[in-house]
């Protein structure tokens, strides 16, 4: 039976001494502070404990929990109320006008951090290797894969060979036949999800060059990335697909798409021009 946060909190405690030197510091670490666990990656955590990140695994096995993610799971859950794990500071007697502010300046905030994340190198490198790339592919799995088909879409009509893909096998057979002239950009808020890491290992391993757009800048996803773009994000795993997550993520695609079109301006424009003519008779 899963334990809920406060009993798996207890289970720790009576665990402890029954549990090898590296968990038992994964264990420390959770109970020191266990409102960053939930907003942690499981590179974040493995750091924090000074462990590997299958330590923190086996750690979160030991408890009952499938994974990592469940186990934050358990703790969002418990740790607070229920509106507060998925609304944040905005209290249920909130009028809507004030709604409407604090949702403003929350989302505001979150594109603030995003520019002081925002890396001139790692976004010059990301530029450079899309203006020198064959094809783009945009990869995200779940709610980013969304965002990545949005990203298609806009470099599709700057004039590139723009490819898209949410399916974790089609990502993966995608990433198998990559080649170095390729351009990989894996989108993940927690840099953590599987189908992805795994086949922009793949893509890594035949020469693409592999760019990555992730809230965590020490998450599995980044191992595998030759240039690392940040969007601030702040969410439990009761929020995944978050707007805030999204919009940060789509505002660094549009400083870097914006950045690309400036430096081919002539073609970029050509491109814009040609697409939008084309699509001229869709509409009344």
């Amino acid at each position: 039976m899963k334990q809920t946060v406060a009993n798996s909190l207890a289970m720790i405690h009576s665990l402890l001494p029954s549990l090898s030197n590296a968990e038992q510091k994964v264990a420390r670490a959770v109970l020191t502070a266990p409102s960053d666990t939930v907003y942690s990656s499981v590179t974040d955590l493995a750091e924090a404990a000074e462990v590997g990140e299958t330590t923190v695994i086996r750690f979160c096995r030991k408890l009952g929990y499938g994974g990592f993610q469940e186990f934050k799971l358990a703790i969002a859950q418990d740790l607070v109320s229920p509106s507060q794990q998925v609304y944040g500071k905005i209290d249920e007697k909130d009028a809507i006008g004030v709604i409407c502010q604090k949702m403003t300046l929350f989302n505001t905030e979150a594109l603030n951090d995003t520019l002081s994340l925002l890396n001139e190198a790692e976004l010059t490198k990301a530029m450079d290797a899309f203006i020198t790339g064959k094809r783009l592919f945009f990869f995200g799995v779940g709610s980013s894969g969304i965002t990545a088909a949005g990203a298609q879409y806009r470099f599709m009509r700057l004039g590139f060979d723009a490819h898209c893909a949410s399916d974790g096998h089609i990502i993966a057979m995608n990433c198998a036949m990559m080649t170095a002239s390729d351009v990989v950009f894996g989108i993940s808020t927690s840099g953590s999800t599987k189908d992805l890491v795994d086949a922009l290992r793949i893509a890594k391993e035949n020469g693409a060059f592999v760019i990555c757009l992730t809230s965590h800048a020490r998450s599995p996803i980044t191992a595998y990335a030759n240039a690392v773009l940040l969007a601030a994000s702040k969410e439990t795993p009761l929020q995944g697909g978050a707007f805030v997550s999204k919009l940060a993520q789509i505002h660094v695609l549009d400083i870097l798409s914006t950045i690309v079109s400036q430096k081919q301006r002539s073609s970029s424009f050509e491109a814009l021009n040609k697409r939008a003519k084309s699509v001229l008779n869709k509409m009344y």
